[in-house]
């Protein structure tokens, strides 16, 4: 059993004024077949029926289609109504607008079909040119209505369209700005560590080793080397927070570190990493008047930066050596440190710092790794290796 879903608001109101409208006409005595027809209250049936269907125009407008269709034939076996006639036309244009899209392709043509249909047969009936006007009221009745539901229904899908295309268009934003936001954060996060992280590193190694040996001559030094790497620290803040502050103005933006600045960070190295049996040593092989693109430099100096600042966390005594070499296609950089226990005071490490150079090494679309390895020297020795490998511009660079 069909169980029909409770009708709308305006069905109701439309089956209700049709019927009513059928009734008061027949009260009248207004009828469309003249004095031909069964008489009497035979013109109500087909009246009370269309009336009904009017209820499942929206749910069911094939069931609708069908029964009116009925209907209308059965009324003209009557005196006729103009409300059966003009309820009919309400539900081809339903079955048009409401229906599954194949219906909604198939009624219009359907219509045409049964309007030519009706007219050559009046024609052949009558033999009269007055048979066209039977054709001009059957269009009126079944190809009009479905023509304004094709022109409504297609209006209807194409503004579903356009809001489906304004919220995705509006998802597509919003995933843009949280990956604009999330890239900038991790951005943030990575020059603010590499700023930052070397000079704690130092204080918290220092200041270790203040507290833990009985020396006037060392306690001196190590404060020396903490109130050195504080403000530069609190330097490197305030020009971090500086950027961030004028991030929307219109001036132009802080140097970013380059290549120029390894010696000034070497040189930190050293004095950072003396009391911890560190020698640090630069190997650039890059040569005379070479133009790197500012984000290499950048990333470059971030990464020997970072691999400096781990291995005065936790690098044994020995030699740190930082290597550059710059061929046609890419910038080498090699960072070697000893491998292997450390006595003494050591800094703790979060992991961020390897975590930050292959992103920035990704971001250049180039090669990152790092791990122990064997060294080349004849003792077979483990040293800790970073090696980033940073694509550049076939003319940026000299062979």
């Amino acid at each position: 059993m069909t169980v029909f879903p409770r009708p709308h608001r305006e069905d109701v109101l439309i089956s209700a004024a049709g019927l009513l409208g059928g009734v008061l006409l027949w009260a009248l005595g207004l009828h469309t077949q003249g004095g031909r027809g069964l008489p009497g209250l035979w013109v109500l049936g087909p009246l009370v029926a269309i009336s009904l269907v009017e209820l499942v125009r929206r749910s069911a407008p094939r069931t609708a289609l069908l029964v009116a269709t009925l209907a209308l034939v059965a009324d003209q076996f009557t005196l006729g109504s103009v409300a059966t006639v003009a309820m009919f036309t309400d539900i081809v244009y339903a079955a048009v607008l409401y229906g599954s899209p194949s219906a909604a392709r198939r009624i219009p043509w359907g219509t045409a079909v049964v309007t030519v249909t009706f007219t050559v047969a009046a024609l052949s009936w009558l033999r009269s040119p007055e048979a066209l006007l039977f054709g001009v009221v059957v269009a009126a009745i079944t190809i009009a209505p479905a023509t304004t539901g094709v022109l409504v229904r297609n209006h209807r899908d194409a503004a579903e369209a356009a809001r489906l295309r304004a919220e995705q268009t509006t998802l597509l934003a919003e995933m843009d700005r949280t990956q604009a936001v999330t890239a900038e954060r991790a951005r943030m996060a990575r020059e603010l560590h590499d700023m930052v992280a070397n000079h704690l590193s130092a204080i918290a190694i220092h200041s270790t080793a203040a507290l833990s040996l009985d020396d006037a001559r060392t306690t001196k030094d190590a404060l020396a080397v903490i109130r050195e790497n504080s403000v530069a620290g609190l330097a490197e803040m305030r020009r971090l927070i500086g950027l961030l502050r004028d991030a929307g103005d219109d001036r132009e933006p802080a140097a970013a570190p380059t290549l120029r600045a390894l010696d000034s960070l070497m040189e930190q190295a050293r004095t950072n990493g003396a009391s911890s049996g560190l020698v640090f040593a630069l190997e650039d092989r890059r040569g005379d008047g070479a133009a790197l693109p500012a984000s290499v430099e950048m990333a470059a100096y971030r990464i020997v930066q970072e691999s400096l600042t781990n291995a005065l966390k936790h690098a044994p005594r020995g030699t740190v050596t930082v290597a550059l070499e710059l061929s046609r296609r890419a910038l080498r950089v090699e960072v070697a440190s000893p491998y292997g226990d450390r006595p003494g005071p050591r800094a703790p490490g979060s992991g961020a710092g390897l975590v930050g150079m292959r992103e920035r090494v990704a971001l250049l679309d180039g090669a990152f790794e790092a791990g122990p390895v064997t060294a080349d020297d004849a003792g077979g020795t483990k040293i800790w290796r970073v090696r980033a490998l940073l694509p550049v511009d076939e003319e940026s660079g000299t062979s």
